[in-house]
């Protein structure tokens, strides 16, 4: 085997059949080290196999659409609390003020504001408004759970009161950021010490505006999918992505002002494209921080990934069995029932085949599911008599479950095929009667 098979082996089988709990007992950096490795090729296999590049596109696409009615509605919460104002002069400070197209967006958004407000089509307006606002956020939403392999979105309230959140919470980011900014600017005023030093003012307001979008970022991910997102999770993309984020509108920013004064290839018109690509790259930046943060969180469960692919019906059902028979064997001795976690650190099991085989005990009836009071994670107990669970009934409620006998030309030949099948396995399986505690003996 040449050097680069080895390689390729190494990334496909070997680094993802050491699993955490074994690597626990390691050095600290070699477990650091197939970590970070693990998490880096989930997140560029996510970004080919989610087409990340393609949701930014749509996403760029539905902003362009939705960026009046949403600053029309960040200004209308801004005016009711006395800080449009404020908020206007932050967009002029952002990239948008710094093109001529700004004085056109507030000219939309004013006409955006005063159609909603008057005239006989005030209710239509104000629903228009409200679902232009929601179909983007929606949008976002959908390709976040499209990344942390979420099938089911929020309800409709949920949806709207975590949307509104976010208007709420904009306006107040930007006012405590000036207001902070102020204040730093008092202080090295009026303190006579801090004059020599003044310089580290700019300094400040900057560090101030990454904060801010590390925040943000922040709250995104741990609050768009419709998943419990872990803070340790979340923090490592937020710092990154945001520092991104800020980095990429400086250079942005230095774009247009350069294009600007030369009034080279676009002339007045450089802005637009320059914006676009930023929304764009902005949109891909935020895509790929949610795909980091689920690699970092589901590490473990692409353990054995390739070996789950290709594992046969028998070691299936062995698996099946012994996690039954530590769930039965807790639960005669009046132990606290296990988690799916607990259950693959304790026995080496990859935690995404202990959560696909107690979800299919689950579903057949053999298990049930019991949370602790104060506790947001699964346990399961058996759902039967454990002295009447036999591998017979696990096997068979197993092979049983789904659809059989849908086949409407089934030959009469294979009717009686089936038939004598049934009776031939309900006779002859001479497991049926042993029960699962008994294996273990």
């Amino acid at each position: 085997m040449s050097t680069w098979q080895k390689i390729v082996h190494f990334i496909q089988f070997d680094l993802w059949r050491r699993t955490s709990s074994e690597l626990k007992d390691g050095k600290r950096v070699k477990r650091v080290g197939f970590r970070v490795l693990k998490t880096v090729i989930l997140v560029v296999r996510g970004f080919s196999s989610k087409q990340l590049n393609t949701a930014a596109n749509a996403l760029t696409y539905n902003l362009v659409f939705a960026v009046v009615p949403i600053l029309a509605m960040v200004l209308a919460i801004a005016k009711g609390f006395g800080f449009a104002e404020l908020i206007e002069q932050q967009l002029q400070k952002s990239l948008l003020g710094g093109t001529n197209i700004m004085p056109e967006i507030m000219g939309m958004v004013n006409r955006y504001l005063e159609t909603a407000q008057g005239g006989t089509f005030i209710g239509i307006g104000l629903l228009i408004l409200i679902w232009a606002v929601y179909s983007f956020f929606r949008n976002v939403e959908q390709a976040f759970n499209t990344i942390w392999d979420v099938k089911q979105s929020r309800s409709i309230m949920r949806q709207l009161t975590t949307y509104i959140a976010v208007l709420f919470m904009v306006p107040v980011l930007v006012i405590a950021t000036s207001g902070v900014s102020i204040l730093i600017h008092t202080t090295v005023e009026t303190i006579p010490l801090l004059e020599k030093i003044s310089h580290w003012h700019s300094s400040l307001v900057r560090l101030l505006q990454f904060v801010v979008a590390w925040l943000v970022f922040l709250w995104m991910y741990m609050a768009i999918p419709n998943t419990k997102v872990h803070f340790t999770s979340a923090i490592f993309p937020a710092v990154v992505m945001g520092t991104l984020f800020q980095l990429l509108q400086m250079l942005s920013m230095y774009v247009i002002m350069f294009l600007g004064r030369t009034s080279i290839v676009y002339g007045a018109f450089a802005a637009i494209p320059i914006i676009m690509m930023w929304l764009q790259w902005t949109c891909l930046l935020i895509l790929i921080g949610a795909e980091l943060s689920f690699a970092i969180q589901n590490n473990e469960q692409f353990e054995y990934e390739k070996d789950l692919e290709t594992m046969s019906r028998r070691y299936k059902d062995f698996l099946t069995l012994y996690l039954m028979h530590c769930i039965i064997l807790r639960f005669e001795n009046d132990q606290q029932p296990y988690t799916a976690v607990e259950l693959a650190h304790e026995n080496n099991v990859p935690i995404r085949l202990v959560t696909n085989l107690l979800n299919r005990l689950e579903d057949v009836g053999l298990l049930r599911t019991v949370y602790i009071e104060q506790e947001e994670d699964r346990t399961y107990q058996p759902a039967l008599d454990t002295h009447k669970m036999t591998v017979g009934m696990v096997i068979d409620r197993i092979d049983r479950q789904g659809s059989e006998e849908f086949l409407r030309g089934a030959t009469p030949e294979m009717q009686a095929f089936w038939q004598r099948y049934q009776q031939i396995t309900d006779e002859h399986n001479t497991l049926k009667e042993i029960r699962i505690d008994e294996i273990a003996l």
